[in-house]
Formats: structure tokens, sequence, C-alpha cells
């Protein structure tokens, strides 16, 4: 139940921040924004606020935001149809009742001969019992009303495809960039928790079994030197112990005004890259400071970001296979050990999860924001966009793609975790 709880908020945030920030630039563009979803299938939750419907859905594998333009409009009338009319104080069309318009005996029928929903904002037609044309000015809000359910009409200069280069680039990349800045934000949060670690040969704390407590060590207590050999770091202390493993060592430590020497052995324990190291049981010297988390943030979400970097050009050079991929089941059964750690070791697994999710968005592969990015900077090469039918073309043959490699990688890690 706890690695439920951690994935549902943890995911739920990082969808979230995610979306929202394609959101955000979406409408600072004037974009119409129809849905701002989490999930996928079936609504679960949903209300309105403005012009975009906020909801939850079914199934918690992403989420999406719907903007006008990218797909063609659902709902299209053609000349012949009949639609009721309601308007505003101003005689403008807002309300276009497609459907059932008995249930609407306030609206004014027109049996429709020219409408133009994107550029002039006009309908015009045939009123029963009035001679010749009439034509109606339509409001940039009106709505369409089909099956008792109303969706808002989109004009041109509120689609998607009607905004400069700069802005669609930017709509497209904030998602990904609110995932690097989520990041930040975590790693950041982590260090005021934490503290950040002091370079000095100090024991910042000491664990509650281990040869250093069994010796007597104490937090606060400084390292001079070991069989000898002055340390002033915490790096040129642990490089000392890390290399002894199962070796007796002379410590000589400084508390207050005293100075005193232990004699400890390091234990052996199996380190990076299946290495075996020697350990003690003690924990780095800690400080609290606001812009130094900050920058700890910033910093490490870099280094976040060059090992998975790193990882992916491995993959593609052969280095790694799809065995090291991990899908929804890894990443389920990874925090879920990861959050038997505690809280802390799973902000540092969220704010790796939040980069990773960033970088992959960003890869110039159909579907994902790279490949629409990718194809906003071949537009602006060319001087003109790509076809749109192509273009989803590419997108939809690329969603296939990844959803087949999506359920190689849980095939994968079904075997590797469950059988």
């Amino acid at each position: 139940m706890n690695t439920f709880i951690a994935i549902v908020i943890i995911f739920g945030l990082l969808v979230f921040i995610h979306e929202w920030g394609h959101l955000v630039f979406a409408k600072r563009a004037g974009i119409l924004c129809r849905e701002f979803a989490i999930g996928f299938g079936p609504k679960i939750f949903s209300f309105k606020k403005n012009e975009t419907t906020y909801t939850i859905r079914l199934l918690p594998l992403g989420g999406f935001v719907r903007m006008a333009g990218e797909d063609p409009e659902m709902i299209e009338i053609k000349p012949g149809y009949e639609v009721g009319l309601k308007f505003d104080n101003q005689d403008r069309v807002t309300d276009i009742v497609v459907n059932n318009k008995s249930k609407h005996p306030d609206c004014k029928v027109i049996q429709v001969e020219k409408i133009d929903l994107e550029h002039k904002l006009f309908v015009q037609g045939y009123v029963p019992d009035e001679e010749g044309l009439v034509t109606y000015e339509i409001h940039p809000q009106a709505r369409f009303i089909h099956d008792e359910e109303a969706t808002q009409i989109a004009p041109y200069d509120r689609q998607f495809s009607s905004k400069t280069i700069p802005q669609r680039a930017m709509a497209i990349f904030a998602g990904p960039l609110m995932n690097f800045a989520l990041a930040v934000v975590i790693l950041a949060l982590y260090a005021l928790i934490a503290g950040l670690p002091v370079d000095e040969s100090v024991v910042g704390d000491v664990t509650d079994d281990g040869v250093a407590v069994e010796a007597g060590l104490e937090s606060g207590d400084r390292i001079v030197s070991i069989d000898g050999e002055s340390v002033a770091t915490w790096e040129e202390m642990t490089s000392i112990i890390q290399g002894s493993p199962n070796e007796s060592l002379l410590f000589e430590v400084e508390r207050g005004s005293e100075t005193f020497e232990v004699q400890m052995t390091p234990e052996e324990r199996m380190g990076p890259e299946e290495q075996v190291q020697g350990v003690v049981g003690i924990y780095p010297p800690t400080e609290f400071n606001i812009l130094g988390s900050i920058l700890f943030g910033f910093t490490t979400t870099y280094e976040y970001t060059v090992l998975i970097l790193e990882a992916l050009g491995m993959l593609v050079t052969g280095q790694f296979s799809l065995d090291h991929l991990a899908g929804p089941v890894g990443i389920y059964s990874y925090t879920g050990e990861v959050a038997a750690m505690g809280i802390l070791v799973l902000m540092q697994w969220a704010a790796i999860l939040s980069v990773n999710l960033g970088i992959i968005n960003l890869l110039p592969l159909p579907a994902l924001d790279g490949g629409r990015l990718m194809f906003i900077g071949l537009e602006a090469v060319r001087g003109k966009p790509i076809d749109p039918q192509k273009e989803g073309m590419v997108h939809f043959i690329g969603f296939a793609l990844l959803m087949l490699l999506m359920l190689v990688v849980t095939w994968n890690d079904i075997n590797k975790f469950f059988l």
C-alpha cells in the first residue's frame, strides 16, 4: 500500500507539472485549451474553469492538454443543416444547437447556407416563415450544443496552428522544462531538510550499528589522521577507509580540546561497479544554507541529466540492452524499495524520475514532445508547415511503436521481478 501511495503521488505530481507547463504557455500564447487531463480512458472526475475542462481519468499512465486546432473539430456543419441559434443582447450567436432542438424552444431555427467558424465568424441561411437570406454574427466564444453537451468553437486565432513558431515551440517545450524545474525544487527541498554535505573529516553522525559506534565515535568528532596519514577532507578520509576493507586502522580523533586514538577495522561492503569497499558506519557532516540548497538543486539536476544522457547513449550504441530498461512494473518495484528507505531517498528518486521524464519527452521521436518540436523545426527551415495529415500519420506510427516497446519492457519487468 505504501508503494502504491508513493507511485500515485510521485507520478501524479510529475504528470501534473508536465501538463501544467503545456497549459500555462499555451494559454499565454492565446491558444484555446479544451481539456487538461491527468490519465487516459474514461473520466472519473471533471470540472470546468473558464474555457478549460479539468479531468482525472481512469488509467494513470500519463496525461494531456487538448489544444484547439491540433485535431480536426469534432462537429462540422455543412450547407443544408438545420440548427438552432441563441443570441446575446448584441444579437451575436452564442449557442449553436446541433440536435435536440425541441429541448431548446427559445432558439431560432435556421437552415444553413454558409457558415464560417474560423475567420469571419458568421452564419447565413434561411429562417422558416421568413423571406430571403439572413446573416448573423457569431460570438468568438460561441458554443456548439450537441447531445446536450457544450463545446466552445475555436476561431483560427485561438488554434495552435495559428501561432508563431516560437509560441508553438514554447508551448510544447514547456512540459519537459517543468519536469527539470520540478527536479530542481525537489532537490533543493531535500538539501534544506537533510542538509548540505561539508567536505571536512568530521563525523556528522554514526549508524546504529557498525565499527564506529562500537569504537565510541560521536557526532562532531574530527578525524585528524589515519595510520599516521593526515586527513583534512571527507574525501581524503573516506578514500583511505574505502580502500582498506578488513584492515585494522589507527584513527587519531579530536573531540573538543581532547585528542585520542581508536583502532577500527572497516567492514567489507559491495560498492558501485561491484567493487568491495570498506565502511565504518559514519555519515558526513552537513550544514543548512538556503542559497546552497538552491545551488544543490541545480547542480544535482544537471548531474542526473548527464548520467541519464550517457545511459541513453550506451543504449543506442549497444552497450546497454533492452533488459536494462524499466517500464511501469519495474518503476513500481523500484519505488517500493526506495520508499522503504525513507522520505529523503524517495525525494531523490522522484527528482531522478522527473529528469528522466523530461529527457525522454525531448527525444526527437514521433508522438513525443521532441518529435513535435522536430516538425516545428522543419517548418522553420522549409518556410511552410508539414502537411498535417502526413505529420499525424508519422505521430500515429511512432505512438504504436512506442506502445510496442512498452509491452516488451513490461514483459521483461514481469519476468525479472515476478517469474
